[in-house]
């Protein structure tokens, strides 16, 4: 609990993986993705439960000996390729209230391909939603203007153009306007959102920037390089 107000952790971790096979356990810097998941909400003493939203026995496993529940598997027509956040975190907060037969006022989503966050990160977001009065406030990091929406392209029927037709007047990255893009951190949102909004993304969302290097796992690439960053910006420890 934190400020009066209980605070679930869901962990999103389905078995279907496609681009890393059961991609939520595999190893970074020899633990498991779910696992240092864990280790993060063992840091966060204000938290009142921490499930994990699984189809997959073994996800189911590791993440029970991370010190994370499992009360229940996620359902089939849930688990597939084309599941939004909202349809994962609502089923996982109504079934764990029925579970516990409480109700919880803030959920937190936690998802394991974003090893590189720290405690610090998370608490921030919840701060900031209890504080500001914000239906939901996610981590953030600035893109590089390099990847900037102005500077994309479309390549179809053998035909470059313009991802936004204002981009042809783009010459010096000093004329783009800053954007940011979601990088999985965390996740703060009310269950007035959840619930009564059906949405990640309240009337009032606000973000927290994150200036560190943070790293998305989609493919064993993306392993790889979390673990240099490990080693050359932290020292080869995460916490």
């Amino acid at each position: 609990m934190l400020k009066n107000k209980t605070i679930l952790v869901i962990v999103p971790a389905r078995g279907g993986s496609k681009g890393v096979k059961l991609k939520n356990i595999q190893p970074i810097m020899g633990v498991a993705l779910v696992t240092l998941v864990g280790q993060v909400v063992q840091r966060l003493p204000y938290v009142d439960r921490a499930v994990v939203s699984t189809d997959h026995p073994e996800i189911a496993r590791i993440s029970q000996e991370a010190g994370l529940d499992v009360p229940f598997l996620r359902p089939e027509e849930i688990s597939g390729d084309i599941i939004s956040d909202w349809q994962v975190l609502h089923h996982a907060l109504l079934a764990t209230e029925a579970f516990d037969q409480k109700t919880y006022d803030i959920v937190v989503m936690l998802q394991p391909t974003c090893p590189l966050r720290k405690p610090e990160h998370v608490t921030d977001c919840v701060e900031k939603l209890i504080q500001e009065g914000c239906d939901a406030v996610w981590t953030v990091s600035e893109t590089d203007s390099k990847s900037h929406p102005l500077k994309q392209l479309t390549f179809a029927n053998d035909h470059l153009d313009y991802y936004d037709s204002r981009g042809a007047g783009i010459i010096a990255r000093q004329q783009l306007t800053p954007v940011y893009h979601r990088n999985g951190a965390a996740y703060a949102i009310t269950r007035e959102c959840l619930v009564d909004q059906k949405s990640v993304k309240g009337k009032k969302t606000s973000g927290v920037i994150i200036s560190e290097p943070l790293v998305s796992i989609d493919t064993y690439f993306d392993m790889e390089f979390c673990e240099f960053v490990i080693q050359k910006y932290y020292g080869g420890k995460l916490f």
